[in-house]
């Protein structure tokens, strides 16, 4: 069974997974095809992508992939905590440009539920930070692309300095919203 709360952004969802504990640990079923199905979540993940980040204040993002190869994404911390950041790209959507930040982290489970429109990315909050999260489509370069992390425009406020963010030398290079060509209409 999973619990599903909506966010500012209707599309994208905060999924809680019951926690079976006892006195050895505990056991999280974190995906689970027809109790996602019944919560009215229909998305079929193909591939299963995870990241260490070693250092806190480690910037991945902000991603996401053009059709056909467009992506949805359900995000989680395995270890340590991130800001998990989801930016709305949809043309027509009355929240395009606008953005939610969710705390994920080892400790409260959560998952974040990032539908195909959006670009996403996340901010490690403690060195030797893992995440790991399911997409829907297969990563292909052609298709790749990013939206500037740090674009005023976007009002994210990143729990780090610009100047001690750790980023790819690709993530420092994306274009700002109001240059980005229409992906999503």
């Amino acid at each position: 069974m999973i619990e599903v709360e909506p966010t500012a952004l209707p599309d994208v969802k905060i999924i809680r997974t019951k926690v079976f504990a006892d006195p050895r640990g505990y056991f999280v079923e974190t995906y689970n095809r027809k109790a996602f199905a019944a919560a009215g979540i229909l998305d079929e993940f193909v591939q299963d992508n995870f990241s260490l980040s070693t250092g806190s204040g480690t910037i991945r993002g902000l991603h996401f992939q053009s059709a056909p190869f467009a992506q949805a994404k359900l995000v989680r911390a395995a270890r340590g905590r991130i800001l998990d950041v989801v930016v709305d790209l949809r043309h027509s959507s009355p929240t395009f440009g606008r953005h939610v930040a969710v705390e994920l982290s080892a400790e409260n489970r959560l998952q974040l539920l990032v539908p195909v429109g959006f670009a996403h990315g996340f901010c490690t909050l403690e060195p030797n930070t893992e995440v790991s999260y399911k997409v829907t489509a297969h990563y292909s370069s052609a298709h790749d692309h990013g939206l500037a992390w740090n674009d005023p425009s976007l009002g994210i406020e990143w729990p780090v300095e610009p100047s001690r963010a750790v980023l790819s030398d690709k993530d420092k290079n994306h274009p700002r919203l109001n240059e980005l060509p229409v992906y999503f209409p």
